[in-house]
């Protein structure tokens, strides 16, 4: 690989997120070189620089320094989610491209801020919803863009744990964070929900948000227990989406919530001719000959051959991979920053309908 195509990226903000997604699969990606780190706890950039950078990466705790260096060609801001407006904003106005971990901004009003940003400065924007890049939402999208499903007019987004409620970093911070689970993982469910779905035009929705289990003191959760003096966000929400075309979307989102259904980020979607799940692998069903049909695709083995050296179970490296080479080829990558704002709106609209009790209208 010639010293041109090499892909020189800088990482802001060098977290949970950053250490456990983004620079171990940006090191797997071949060309890409993380030249500079940025944390506001110098300690965290040096290690990340120790483990992932090069040589001479620099680190720094102002990430405006960082942007200083005309070299960057990719930034990851990997920020609690306040943060992820203004530094993209700044990070593209500075001439770099940009990945910024999901969910977009905090309210619709910063991501516009990006959108915007990216257009005026005619760099690339794209936020981090991995799930698409999982082999199952692969296989439904390759089915729903076949046609299999006709027209989808119902669909219900799932992202519901039973007892795993984050109790480190600002998880629990609604500053910082502007929301509990339906910003953290909801919005997983969410985005892999429209993208099947080709539906980016809300009409209305209404939401409830919960706080029913934040001051318990018997809590089980996976991950030890949580003050609850610093749950200051919801533990549920659920939310009722109406799309222009009258399509209709359920949202489930909870860290803790009283129920044996859990579900990580998934989806079921009902369309004209057939309809398909992703609760414990992937289920499509329909009538054939006047009979009903399961079709349960096995995903142990085969399946279409992925880029080499990266594992095609492995989201997370697929989403790297992809997002580097869109920069490198100059085209579009899996997500959209207009999508991505759509889904901002839609969960600032179930926020608000649940703060107002009532509709709210797009």
């Amino acid at each position: 690989m010639n010293a041109s195509d090499i892909i020189r990226v800088g990482i802001i903000g060098c977290g949970g997120i950053a250490n456990g997604k983004h620079m171990p699969s940006l090191k797997k990606v071949e060309g890409v070189e993380m030249v500079a780190f940025c944390d506001i706890i110098e300690e965290r950039a040096e290690a990340a620089k120790k483990e992932f950078g090069t040589e001479d990466a620099k680190v720094y705790t102002d990430y405006k320094k960082l942007l200083e260096d005309k070299t960057i060609d990719v930034v990851h801001v990997c920020t609690p989610n306040r943060a992820h407006s203004f530094i993209t904003v700044d990070a593209l106005e500075a001439g770099k491209h940009v990945m910024c971990e999901k969910p977009m901004a905090i309210n619709s009003v910063e991501a516009k801020k990006m959108l915007d940003a990216s257009k005026r400065t005619g760099k690339m924007l794209t936020i981090g919803y991995q799930t698409r890049q999982t082999a199952q939402a692969q296989f439904l999208k390759a089915e729903a863009e076949a046609g299999t499903f006709g027209d989808i007019y119902f669909a219900r987004a799932c992202a519901v744990r039973r007892r795993a409620v984050p109790t480190w970093g600002v998880f629990l911070n609604e500053y910082e964070q502007g929301g509990g689970p339906l910003i953290d993982i909801g919005t997983h469910a969410l985005d892999v929900t429209l993208w099947l779905m080709n539906n980016y035009k809300p009409k209305y929705c209404v939401g409830t948000t919960y706080h029913a289990l934040n001051s318990s003191t018997e809590q089980g959760n996976a991950w030890g227990n949580w003050d609850p003096e610093k749950f200051t966000v919801e533990d549920s929400a659920f939310g009722f989406i109406v799309m222009e075309n009258g399509a209709t979307i359920s949202l489930d989102a909870a860290w803790a919530l009283n129920t044996l259904e859990v579900r990580e980020a998934c989806c079921m979607i009902c369309g004209t001719k057939a309809g398909a799940d992703m609760f414990g692998g992937v289920h499509i069903n329909g009538i054939r000959q006047n009979r009903q049909y399961t079709f349960e695709p096995s995903f142990n083995a085969g399946g279409a051959a992925f880029y080499e050296g990266i594992d095609d179970n492995n989201p997370a490296d697929k989403e790297a991979y992809q997002w580097i080479n869109a920069v490198r080829e100059k085209k579009n990558p899996t997500v959209l920053p207009e999508q991505a704002y759509c889904i901002t709106q839609i969960l600032e609209g179930i926020y608000t309908s649940a703060k107002t009790g009532d509709i709210y209208r797009f």
